[in-house]
């Protein structure tokens, strides 16, 4: 998901399952309003919401003034809840997961999820765009989800016991949500097979950034893990930087693994933390290019960079590699990302619901829509399951050390970065 200042904009359509979902930074809920829309209003209003922004300008070739015929003129509702359900329908034509309806219970529950604090078992999911299957894009690291061995990826197919099957990402998350303490039956398929985790839902306080120095044959290197772009992310990268700094480090290492995305100006300010100039990221809406992120000459450190991604890497972390990676910045390792390129505008409803609707797609600084296609990394290394497992759940201690075959792979090439530069042991600051 991807958020701007001035409105809620998602850009992987992610949902994280908690209790609170999603940012509500820049939204002025019109749901307390002076008056209440009637349940025909309602419906009115999502389809002209649609009808101005949705990216393509052909409906996904659904004739979009039919289905206004057929859910506003043609059609009469005594309550709210019969007009949600026509909403939740008349969105369906689309065929686009991404573009849905909250009630204002769901609509509540996703304005405030990038405080830094959650309440569930701490992973992000996603609508498959074309098996319409419940996917997992990632854990967040050390939560209940986590630590039971939720991989990205992972297919959900039944919640305690109730198949997934026809659910959109807001039933999923109604069904997964609830109290810290409750448990949670989650059937998961991977690789075809099905498994079985119970998961105990807990209160969880996310702090995006840890930071470390390694000594390694490289030299001092600054590592810094980021698990999630939230409101502090950015704040908490800088301090990191400006430490390591002091610290007088080698070059840096900047792990997104498993890092499924967050606020679009979080991921932008932080680009512009390793960049000097250059273009960071575009949206791109129906009529074409809408917004360009540039770097404004304010790079905290320009000393090598390698940044370690993988499948569960998605949405702003798509943004922040893509940009480092075609500025040639830094160099990308690992596997390839999950490719969620989507836009979404997120707005308020008058009777306290909200809409979800994709606006546009973004591009690479060269171009690359990356949707369904991700960023590739410029060193491929590949992990099977059995070391997945022993690195991000069995033996936590070995991961980010020379025992992680990525990590490894990226001390490497961090150390021919920076021979390459001509820097000797005397020079290194």
């Amino acid at each position: 998901m991807v958020i701007t200042k001035s409105r809620l904009v998602l850009g992987a359509t992610a949902v994280t399952l908690s209790t609170i979902a999603v940012t509500g930074l820049g939204i002025h809920s019109r749901g307390q309003a002076l008056f209440k829309a009637s349940p025909k209003q309602l419906v009115e209003e999502v389809w002209q919401i649609v009808q101005r922004q949705y990216v393509d300008g052909t409906f996904n070739q659904v004739d979009w003034l039919a289905v206004r015929q057929e859910y506003v003129v043609g059609k009469s509702y005594s309550s709210q809840e019969d007009a949600y359900k026509s909403i939740r329908e008349m969105l369906t034509k689309l065929e686009d997961p991404y573009t849905r309806f909250m009630d204002p219970e769901e609509f509540k529950n996703m304005q405030v999820d990038t405080s830094g604090e959650l309440t569930g078992i701490g992973i992000t999911i996603s609508q498959d765009e074309e098996t319409k299957k419940i996917m997992v894009i990632a854990p967040i690291d050390d939560t209940p989800a986590f630590k039971a061995g939720i991989l990205a990826r992972d297919i959900i197919t039944k919640i305690n016991g109730k198949s997934t099957e026809g659910m959109d990402t807001n039933q999923a998350v109604s069904l997964i949500r609830g109290e810290p303490g409750t448990k949670i039956n989650l059937t998961i398929q991977r690789d075809g097979q099905p498994r079985q985790f119970e998961i105990i839902r807990a209160r969880i306080e996310i702090h995006p950034v840890k930071y470390s120095t390694q000594e390694t044959p490289a030299g001092k290197v600054g590592y810094i893990r980021l698990n999630q772009f939230s409101a502090n992310a950015s704040r908490e990268m800088q301090s990191a930087i400006r430490d390591l700094e002091r610290q007088r480090v080698d070059g840096y290492i900047l792990d997104l693994r498993r890092n499924p995305g967050g606020l679009l100006y979080s991921s932008v300010e932080i680009a512009r933390m390793w960049l000097d100039r250059g273009t960071i990221v575009s949206t791109i809406d129906r009529k074409g290019e809408q917004e360009r992120e540039v770097a404004r000459g304010r790079a905290l450190t320009n000393k090598p960079l390698v940044v370690l991604v993988d499948e569960g890497s998605a949405s702003a972390s798509e943004i922040v590699s893509g940009a480092l990676q075609d500025n040639k910045r830094a160099v990308l390792v690992g596997n390839k990302t999950f490719g969620k390129g989507l836009v979404q505008s997120v707005r308020p409803l008058e009777d306290g619901s909200g809409l979800a609707v994709t606006i546009a797609k973004y591009h690479t600084p060269n171009g690359r829509d990356i949707n369904k296609q991700g960023v590739e990394p410029d060193v491929k290394v590949e992990l099977s399951e059995e070391q997945l497992q022993e690195l991000w759940l069995n033996q936590r201690e070995k991961l980010a050390t020379l025992a992680d075959p990525q990590f490894a792979k990226a001390v490497e090439v961090l150390g021919q970065e920076i021979a390459s530069r001509g820097i000797t042991t005397s020079e290194k600051k």
